[in-house]
């Protein structure tokens, strides 16, 4: 194998199991294990100077800034002109060689090195002016923070977030509206954070689309030479194919075929001519380069009848219209449902029953109602159409914003959100709202009480068994009930008790995350507990000021926390749940110098494998361990003491300690 792609393969391996180690409390290999792969990685490093971006040799404390600086473009970054049709790109051509690749749909970033180093990394922006996020870039997945080439080299690139990183990050929030829209939204804010531990947390690739320029450039005449030249550094380039007038129909319909199992986002494709000489000569126009030409996606188009509207609830209150009309077949699958998003399409639309409408699939992915011919906004359900039911209870199936939920019967009602009505149920009982609780509550990052799925709840819930959390450490009290339920029998009851019994001892961060608070993931339930020393009185009555000068947080989720200890039923919800648990013990903190001080760590170490096994030591006697330096900071560690990096001229202006690694060890009393 070559070395640089064993740097990715371990960089891959070791940051996975760093990722479910910190993330989900648990682990996939043996602390030697681990070690050894780390010590093989930081040799090959060391041998090649290719380092990746996510390399754990290269963690450290995250930065966070005040604000992003903007920065002047040397070159004007124009848009592409576009085109839907395959033979306009053949005549775009002519009787030249041309690279067909990927439109990816994220945030174009311009990249930098000098010296093999990474030096910045800057947003389009508005094409003459972007942000510099240098800092976040450091933090991206798959691009090398040192590379094998001396001079200066800049190009540009897509960052993006995978779709099933996309899923995994929504699903980790609790409500439907904070939810991020796709994984371009998702991307644009993650790239721009002033903290860079949540783009860390976020997994950004970014993937080189072109070489702007670099020391010796002459020496390339071709695109495809400088894509090659860019994955012999370390870098992923955009995945690509070489076309002619003559194959480039074939070569589309290649992409095409490869769309839905493509993990990446993309809205179309980019042709552009392989001669980089003769593409510079054509110049450009007052939009566009003359080079490169888009190609946008010919959305296949099928009429259909619209049948019903689903209003499908979500644990939160939030019901979502969810069009439901005759099967019809698009880019190779059979379609029936297109999600409508909110109150206010479906007014837009006019949506009736029976109405004969235009759908398609947004970047031959998603399903959408492109337009609504008939313009009913008819409330009749049609003949012999039954309503349509889902996972919990009875659902909507006309048209009519509905002012009751399907679900619970309770009132609804109709609110803004970023300018668009959505519908709300206002039961608080209501079940779907109760078993989304629930189901979140007994997972294995909470409570982890096994046997209680989805189904087993609502019936539980619907049988008035289970009415609060408390309920499921009392279902001692239903055998007979239960055991009359189909399916379940004594052993399954059993098995069941058990599996509650079991729970009662939870870890502290793993209660407080089964409480379903806002955007308090496991691992930011961590952060708090920690910080407030495993007190759960201090823990519940955390102010927001204390909450945000927690590292990671913020004023977003101290603000949520807060409100919801705040909430007097909640609080009457917890205490009833702390009556039937009990907390693991935690293991006593050692004391020593080091107890209650703030550490910076940067640069390399040697007595430590890695700077996440200081954190961990630091932590383990009560320190603490920041991203960048402040006022706050007790000591820099960095056993360059003597170097003009940015953390130790901050840590000189401020008279912070710099400290070496043996001198902490000595602080340390080891």
């Amino acid at each position: 194998m070559d070395k640089i792609e064993r740097i990715r393969e371990l960089t891959a391996i070791l940051d996975r199991a760093a990722y479910v180690y910190e993330q989900e409390d648990r682990e996939i290999m043996s602390n030697h294990e681990y070690d050894a792969l780390y010590d093989e990685l930081r040799a090959l490093e060391q041998e090649t100077g290719f380092v990746m971006a996510n390399s754990p040799t290269q963690r450290a404390g995250y930065e966070v800034l005040s604000e992003l600086p903007k920065e002047r473009h040397e070159s004007p970054m124009l848009s592409l002109d576009k085109t839907k049709e395959v033979e306009a790109l053949a005549d775009f051509l002519g009787e030249h060689e041309g690279m067909l690749s990927w439109k990816m749909d994220g945030l174009t970033i311009v990249l930098t090195y000098r010296g093999g180093e990474l030096v910045k990394a800057v947003t389009r922006g508005n094409g003459e002016i972007g942000e510099v996020i240098t800092n976040n870039a450091k933090v991206f997945k798959n691009i090398p923070l040192r590379i094998a080439f001396t001079g200066e080299l800049v190009l540009r690139g897509e960052a993006v977030i995978r779709y099933s990183d996309f899923e995994e990050i929504n699903a980790r929030i609790e409500r439907d509206e904070d939810r991020y829209k796709n994984p371009r939204n998702l991307c644009s804010g993650t790239v721009r954070q002033l903290n860079n531990e949540i783009t860390a947390q976020r997994s950004v690739y970014c993937f080189p689309f072109t070489l702007i320029s670099m020391d010796g450039e002459a020496g390339f005449a071709t695109r495809h030479e400088q894509m090659e030249y860019l994955a012999r550094l370390g870098f992923t380039p955009v995945e690509y194919r070489m076309v002619t007038k003559e194959t480039i129909a074939d070569d589309v319909k290649w992409f095409a075929s490869r769309i839905e199992k493509n993990d990446f986002p993309s809205d179309g494709l980019v042709l552009c001519y392989d001669d980089i000489a003769y593409g510079n000569s054509l110049g450009r126009t007052a939009k566009f380069p003359r080079d490169a030409i888009a190609f946008k996606w010919r959305d296949e188009i099928r009429q259909t009848t619209l049948l019903a509207i689903e209003w499908s609830p979500s644990r939160t209150g939030l019901l979502n219209p969810v069009a439901i009309f005759a099967p019809v077949e698009l880019e190779g699958t059979t379609v029936q449902r297109a999600s409508v998003h909110n109150v206010s399409i479906v007014e837009e639309l006019a949506l009736g029953i029976g109405d004969t409408v235009d759908v398609y699939k947004a970047n031959m992915i998603i399903p959408q109602i492109s337009e609504n011919h008939t313009r009913s906004g008819n409330t009749a359900v049609m003949d012999g159409m039954p309503c349509v039911t889902g996972n919990v209870g009875l659902r909507s199936c006309n048209c009519n914003v509905p002012d009751v939920c399907p679900v619970c019967g309770g009132p609804t009602e109709v609110r803004m959100l970023n300018e668009a009505k959505t519908l709300y149920c206002t039961n608080p009982d209501c079940t779907a709202k109760k078993v989304g609780m629930f189901e979140h509550m007994v997972q294995r990052d909470a409570l982890n009480i096994e046997g209680l799925s989805e189904a087993t709840l609502e019936k539980l819930i619907g049988l008035g068994i289970v009415h609060k959390p408390a309920d499921l450490f009392r279902l001692a009290e239903h055998r007979e009930v239960f055991t009359q339920m189909e399916g379940f029998g004594d052993k399954s009851f059993e098995n069941l008790l058990a599996a509650c019994d079991k729970a009662r001892t939870v870890s502290m961060p793993k209660f407080l995350y089964s409480l379903g608070i806002p955007g308090i993931g496991l691992a930011n339930a961590k952060l708090i507990c920690r910080e407030f020393g495993y007190d759960w009185e201090k823990v519940a009555d955390a102010s927001f000021e204390d909450l945000c000068a927690v590292s990671g947080l913020g004023e977003v989720l101290a603000g949520n926390y807060t409100r919801f200890m705040a909430d007097a039923k909640n609080r009457a919800m917890i205490d009833d749940l702390l009556s039937e648990i009990t907390f693991e013990a935690v293991e006593q903190t050692k004391q020593s110098a080091i107890t209650g001080k703030t550490f910076v760590i940067t640069g390399s170490v040697m007595h430590f494998p890695n700077r996440d096994a200081v954190k961990d030591y630091i932590e383990s006697f009560g320190g603490k361990v920041a991203g960048s330096v402040s006022a706050k900071t007790d000591y820099l560690i960095n056993n360059d003491t003597q170097s003009n990096s940015t953390k130790n001229k901050k840590a000189k202006e401020l008279g912070i300690p710099i400290i070496s690694e043996e001198d902490f060890l000595a602080l340390a009393g080891e």
